[in-house]
Protein backbone atom coordinates (compact mmCIF):
# COMPACT_ATOMS: atom_id res chain seq x y z
CA UNK A 1 0.00 0.00 0.00
CA UNK A 2 1.21 3.35 -1.04
CA UNK A 3 2.62 5.55 2.04
CA UNK A 4 2.00 9.46 1.66
CA UNK A 5 4.66 11.56 1.80
CA UNK A 6 5.38 13.74 5.01
CA UNK A 7 4.54 17.57 4.86
CA UNK A 8 8.59 18.55 6.23
CA UNK A 9 11.39 17.66 4.12
CA UNK A 10 13.33 14.47 5.36
CA UNK A 11 16.39 15.82 3.85
CA UNK A 12 18.63 18.38 1.74
CA UNK A 13 19.54 16.28 -1.55
CA UNK A 14 19.38 18.86 -4.22
CA UNK A 15 20.93 16.41 -7.47
CA UNK A 16 17.63 13.61 -6.20
CA UNK A 17 15.01 16.44 -5.90
CA UNK A 18 16.28 17.77 -9.31
CA UNK A 19 16.16 14.26 -10.67
CA UNK A 20 12.64 13.65 -9.48
CA UNK A 21 11.58 17.22 -10.75
CA UNK A 22 12.65 16.23 -14.58
CA UNK A 23 10.84 13.04 -14.47
CA UNK A 24 7.93 14.57 -12.74
CA UNK A 25 7.72 17.18 -16.26
CA UNK A 26 8.36 13.69 -18.58
CA UNK A 27 5.46 11.91 -16.90
CA UNK A 28 3.51 15.19 -17.57
CA UNK A 29 4.32 15.22 -21.06
CA UNK A 30 3.40 11.74 -21.29
CA UNK A 31 -0.52 12.56 -19.90
CA UNK A 32 -0.43 15.12 -22.68
CA UNK A 33 0.85 12.83 -25.20
CA UNK A 34 -1.59 10.42 -24.44
CA UNK A 35 -4.43 12.61 -24.19
CA UNK A 36 -3.55 14.16 -27.29
CA UNK A 37 -3.29 10.60 -29.37
CA UNK A 38 -6.81 9.85 -27.66
CA UNK A 39 -8.71 12.69 -28.84
CA UNK A 40 -7.22 13.02 -32.28
CA UNK A 41 -8.37 8.87 -32.47
CA UNK A 42 -12.34 10.19 -31.74
CA UNK A 43 -12.34 9.93 -28.30
CA UNK A 44 -14.42 12.31 -26.63
CA UNK A 45 -12.40 14.50 -24.37
CA UNK A 46 -14.77 14.34 -21.98
CA UNK A 47 -14.44 10.85 -21.64
CA UNK A 48 -10.22 11.36 -21.90
CA UNK A 49 -10.68 13.40 -19.05
CA UNK A 50 -13.16 11.03 -16.65
CA UNK A 51 -10.83 8.38 -17.62
CA UNK A 52 -7.76 10.78 -16.46
CA UNK A 53 -8.87 10.84 -13.37
CA UNK A 54 -11.28 7.74 -12.50
CA UNK A 55 -7.47 6.22 -12.51
CA UNK A 56 -5.88 8.91 -10.99
CA UNK A 57 -8.40 8.81 -8.39
CA UNK A 58 -8.42 4.51 -7.90
CA UNK A 59 -4.60 4.98 -7.47
CA UNK A 60 -5.28 7.82 -4.50
CA UNK A 61 -7.49 4.95 -2.74
CA UNK A 62 -5.14 2.53 -2.74
CA UNK A 63 -3.46 4.79 0.64
CA UNK A 64 -6.99 6.32 1.16
CA UNK A 65 -6.55 6.17 5.10
CA UNK A 66 -4.48 9.26 5.50
CA UNK A 67 -6.69 11.18 2.93
CA UNK A 68 -10.11 9.73 4.63
CA UNK A 69 -8.47 10.17 8.35
CA UNK A 70 -7.60 14.07 7.37
CA UNK A 71 -11.31 15.22 5.90
CA UNK A 72 -13.15 14.05 8.60
CA UNK A 73 -11.02 16.54 11.32
CA UNK A 74 -10.47 19.26 8.44
CA UNK A 75 -11.44 22.84 9.32
CA UNK A 76 -14.02 24.50 7.00
CA UNK A 77 -11.59 26.55 5.53
CA UNK A 78 -9.30 24.09 4.13
CA UNK A 79 -11.97 21.71 2.74
CA UNK A 80 -13.03 24.57 0.74
CA UNK A 81 -9.88 25.42 -0.32
CA UNK A 82 -9.01 21.94 -1.59
CA UNK A 83 -12.63 22.12 -3.61
CA UNK A 84 -11.92 25.30 -5.04
CA UNK A 85 -8.32 23.84 -6.17
CA UNK A 86 -9.77 20.86 -7.32
CA UNK A 87 -12.26 22.57 -9.32
CA UNK A 88 -9.92 24.87 -11.05
CA UNK A 89 -7.59 21.42 -12.07
CA UNK A 90 -10.29 19.72 -13.17
CA UNK A 91 -11.52 22.64 -15.43
CA UNK A 92 -7.80 22.91 -16.75
CA UNK A 93 -7.50 19.54 -17.67
CA UNK A 94 -10.72 19.85 -19.67
CA UNK A 95 -9.48 22.75 -21.35
CA UNK A 96 -5.93 21.57 -21.79
CA UNK A 97 -7.46 18.38 -23.41
CA UNK A 98 -9.86 20.24 -25.81
CA UNK A 99 -7.10 22.43 -27.06
CA UNK A 100 -3.97 19.71 -27.28
CA UNK A 101 -6.36 18.55 -29.67
CA UNK A 102 -6.22 21.49 -32.08
CA UNK A 103 -2.50 23.00 -31.60
CA UNK A 104 1.05 21.46 -30.91
CA UNK A 105 2.00 20.29 -27.69
CA UNK A 106 4.52 22.61 -27.67
CA UNK A 107 2.89 25.89 -28.19
CA UNK A 108 0.04 24.57 -25.32
CA UNK A 109 3.26 24.21 -22.93
CA UNK A 110 4.77 27.01 -23.25
CA UNK A 111 1.81 29.44 -23.18
CA UNK A 112 0.83 27.30 -19.44
CA UNK A 113 4.47 28.48 -18.15
CA UNK A 114 3.71 31.82 -18.63
CA UNK A 115 1.93 31.28 -15.03
CA UNK A 116 4.81 32.40 -13.02
CA UNK A 117 4.73 35.31 -14.54
CA UNK A 118 1.06 35.52 -14.07
CA UNK A 119 1.45 35.24 -10.33
CA UNK A 120 3.87 37.73 -10.27
CA UNK A 121 1.57 40.15 -11.71
CA UNK A 122 -1.16 39.05 -9.66
CA UNK A 123 1.31 39.52 -6.39
CA UNK A 124 1.78 43.22 -7.48
CA UNK A 125 -1.52 44.23 -8.11
CA UNK A 126 -3.45 42.68 -5.79
CA UNK A 127 -1.21 41.75 -3.17
CA UNK A 128 0.74 44.99 -3.20
CA UNK A 129 4.07 43.04 -2.90
CA UNK A 130 6.85 45.30 -3.80
CA UNK A 131 7.90 45.21 -7.14
CA UNK A 132 10.98 46.77 -8.87
CA UNK A 133 11.71 47.98 -12.42
CA UNK A 134 13.52 44.86 -13.65
CA UNK A 135 11.30 42.37 -12.56
CA UNK A 136 8.18 44.56 -14.30
CA UNK A 137 10.04 44.53 -17.42
CA UNK A 138 10.23 40.47 -17.21
CA UNK A 139 6.43 40.53 -16.87
CA UNK A 140 6.09 42.64 -19.85
CA UNK A 141 8.47 40.27 -21.69
CA UNK A 142 6.52 37.39 -21.06
CA UNK A 143 3.31 38.45 -22.13
CA UNK A 144 4.86 39.63 -25.06
CA UNK A 145 6.14 36.15 -25.30
CA UNK A 146 2.60 34.64 -25.68
CA UNK A 147 0.89 37.03 -27.60
CA UNK A 148 4.23 36.03 -30.56
CA UNK A 149 3.03 32.26 -29.54
CA UNK A 150 -0.73 32.81 -30.15
CA UNK A 151 -1.01 35.31 -32.48
CA UNK A 152 -3.90 37.19 -31.93
CA UNK A 153 -3.98 38.94 -35.42
CA UNK A 154 -2.29 36.28 -37.83
CA UNK A 155 -4.32 34.23 -40.34
CA UNK A 156 -2.76 30.92 -37.88
CA UNK A 157 -4.70 32.04 -34.86
CA UNK A 158 -6.75 29.39 -33.72
CA UNK A 159 -9.19 29.73 -30.60
CA UNK A 160 -7.95 27.01 -28.67
CA UNK A 161 -5.08 29.01 -28.15
CA UNK A 162 -7.28 31.01 -25.39
CA UNK A 163 -8.08 28.20 -23.43
CA UNK A 164 -4.61 27.92 -22.76
CA UNK A 165 -4.15 31.44 -21.78
CA UNK A 166 -7.54 30.75 -19.83
CA UNK A 167 -5.64 27.74 -18.00
CA UNK A 168 -2.36 29.95 -17.75
CA UNK A 169 -3.95 32.58 -15.29
CA UNK A 170 -5.92 29.36 -13.51
CA UNK A 171 -3.38 27.65 -12.90
CA UNK A 172 -1.61 31.03 -11.54
CA UNK A 173 -5.03 31.29 -8.90
CA UNK A 174 -4.11 27.33 -8.60
CA UNK A 175 -0.64 27.98 -7.40
CA UNK A 176 -1.47 30.41 -5.14
CA UNK A 177 -3.68 28.33 -3.28
CA UNK A 178 -1.49 25.64 -3.65
CA UNK A 179 1.13 27.68 -1.88
CA UNK A 180 -1.53 28.26 0.99
CA UNK A 181 -2.12 24.45 1.57
CA UNK A 182 1.20 23.68 1.47
CA UNK A 183 2.24 22.06 5.07
CA UNK A 184 -1.50 22.30 6.07
CA UNK A 185 -2.36 18.81 4.07
CA UNK A 186 -0.32 16.59 2.33
CA UNK A 187 -0.06 15.72 -1.59
CA UNK A 188 -2.29 13.01 -1.12
CA UNK A 189 -4.94 14.19 0.28
CA UNK A 190 -5.06 17.13 -2.53
CA UNK A 191 -4.87 14.14 -5.07
CA UNK A 192 -8.00 12.38 -3.40
CA UNK A 193 -9.57 16.49 -3.52
CA UNK A 194 -8.50 16.39 -7.46
CA UNK A 195 -9.19 13.17 -8.12
CA UNK A 196 -12.61 12.26 -6.60
CA UNK A 197 -13.75 16.10 -7.94
CA UNK A 198 -12.95 14.98 -11.52
CA UNK A 199 -14.43 11.91 -11.44
CA UNK A 200 -17.72 12.81 -9.74
CA UNK A 201 -17.88 15.47 -12.23
CA UNK A 202 -17.22 13.76 -15.43
CA UNK A 203 -18.92 10.75 -14.68
CA UNK A 204 -22.89 11.63 -15.65
CA UNK A 205 -21.16 13.02 -18.65
CA UNK A 206 -19.34 9.78 -19.45
CA UNK A 207 -22.02 7.88 -19.37
CA UNK A 208 -23.80 9.81 -22.51
CA UNK A 209 -20.27 10.41 -24.49
CA UNK A 210 -18.76 7.19 -23.81
CA UNK A 211 -17.79 5.53 -26.90
CA UNK A 212 -15.78 2.21 -26.40
CA UNK A 213 -12.46 2.66 -27.92
CA UNK A 214 -12.10 0.46 -30.56
CA UNK A 215 -8.37 -0.40 -30.31
CA UNK A 216 -6.37 -2.12 -27.40
CA UNK A 217 -3.92 0.73 -27.58
CA UNK A 218 -6.68 3.31 -26.58
CA UNK A 219 -7.50 1.28 -24.15
CA UNK A 220 -3.99 0.63 -22.58
CA UNK A 221 -3.37 4.45 -23.31
CA UNK A 222 -6.56 5.18 -21.05
CA UNK A 223 -5.59 3.51 -17.73
CA UNK A 224 -1.69 4.62 -19.03
CA UNK A 225 -2.53 8.09 -18.61
CA UNK A 226 -4.40 8.13 -15.63
CA UNK A 227 -1.77 5.74 -13.46
CA UNK A 228 0.80 8.14 -15.02
CA UNK A 229 -0.72 11.61 -13.85
CA UNK A 230 -1.33 10.10 -10.17
CA UNK A 231 2.71 8.96 -10.54
CA UNK A 232 3.68 12.61 -11.95
CA UNK A 233 2.21 14.29 -8.77
CA UNK A 234 3.60 11.73 -6.07
CA UNK A 235 7.11 12.22 -7.99
CA UNK A 236 6.59 16.10 -7.93
CA UNK A 237 5.35 16.22 -4.51
CA UNK A 238 8.80 13.95 -3.26
CA UNK A 239 11.13 16.45 -5.38
CA UNK A 240 9.97 19.22 -2.88
CA UNK A 241 11.33 16.94 0.05
CA UNK A 242 14.69 16.98 -1.17
CA UNK A 243 14.68 20.39 -1.89
CA UNK A 244 13.70 23.93 -1.65
CA UNK A 245 10.73 24.96 -4.62
CA UNK A 246 13.20 28.00 -5.02
CA UNK A 247 15.69 25.34 -6.10
CA UNK A 248 13.71 23.38 -8.01
CA UNK A 249 11.11 26.14 -10.27
CA UNK A 250 14.04 26.41 -12.81
CA UNK A 251 13.53 22.54 -14.00
CA UNK A 252 9.95 22.78 -14.27
CA UNK A 253 10.80 24.34 -18.19
CA UNK A 254 12.43 21.15 -18.79
CA UNK A 255 8.81 20.30 -19.84
CA UNK A 256 9.07 22.26 -23.27
CA UNK A 257 11.95 20.33 -24.23
CA UNK A 258 9.66 17.13 -23.35
CA UNK A 259 6.60 18.55 -25.37
CA UNK A 260 8.72 19.35 -28.11
CA UNK A 261 10.18 16.05 -28.45
CA UNK A 262 6.53 14.24 -28.41
CA UNK A 263 5.46 16.93 -30.64
CA UNK A 264 8.20 16.13 -33.58
CA UNK A 265 8.59 12.21 -32.81
CA UNK A 266 4.78 11.29 -32.27
CA UNK A 267 2.51 13.61 -34.30
CA UNK A 268 5.40 14.76 -36.97
CA UNK A 269 4.36 18.63 -35.76
CA UNK A 270 7.85 20.99 -35.85
CA UNK A 271 7.45 24.11 -34.08
CA UNK A 272 8.11 27.07 -36.49
CA UNK A 273 9.99 29.94 -35.02
CA UNK A 274 8.04 31.92 -33.74
CA UNK A 275 6.72 29.51 -31.08
CA UNK A 276 10.59 28.86 -30.15
CA UNK A 277 10.96 32.68 -29.84
CA UNK A 278 8.07 32.97 -27.77
CA UNK A 279 8.99 30.25 -25.07
CA UNK A 280 12.20 31.29 -25.42
CA UNK A 281 11.09 34.76 -24.28
CA UNK A 282 8.67 33.12 -21.62
CA UNK A 283 11.36 30.89 -20.41
CA UNK A 284 14.05 33.53 -20.07
CA UNK A 285 11.08 36.02 -18.08
CA UNK A 286 10.34 32.98 -15.35
CA UNK A 287 13.50 32.50 -14.56
CA UNK A 288 14.60 36.39 -14.22
CA UNK A 289 11.66 37.12 -11.86
CA UNK A 290 12.64 33.43 -9.87
CA UNK A 291 16.16 35.01 -9.84
CA UNK A 292 14.94 38.73 -8.55
CA UNK A 293 12.74 36.78 -6.21
CA UNK A 294 16.21 34.54 -5.07
CA UNK A 295 17.97 37.85 -4.74
CA UNK A 296 15.70 39.26 -2.86
CA UNK A 297 15.16 36.29 -0.25
CA UNK A 298 18.72 36.08 0.35
CA UNK A 299 19.59 39.78 1.13
CA UNK A 300 16.46 39.31 3.97
CA UNK A 301 17.91 36.47 5.18
CA UNK A 302 21.37 38.04 5.32
CA UNK A 303 19.97 40.80 7.69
Amino acid sequence: MFTEPEITPRQNNVAIGIFLMLSAWCLFALVDTSAKWLVLTSISTVQVVFMRYAVQFGCTLLGAAGPFAVTRKMERKTFLLLSFRATLLVICTFFNFIAIKYLPLTMTSAIMFSSPIIVAAISMVYLREFVDIWKIIAIFLGFFGVLVIIRPFDAQFHWAALLCVHNAIAISVFSLVTRQLSGVVTASTMQFFAGGFGTIVFLPLVLIYWESPSSSLSWVLMFFMGIVAWAGHEVFARAHLFSSAATLMPFSYSNIIFMTLASYFVFGSRPDFLVFAGAFLIVFSGISIWWRESLNTSKVASR
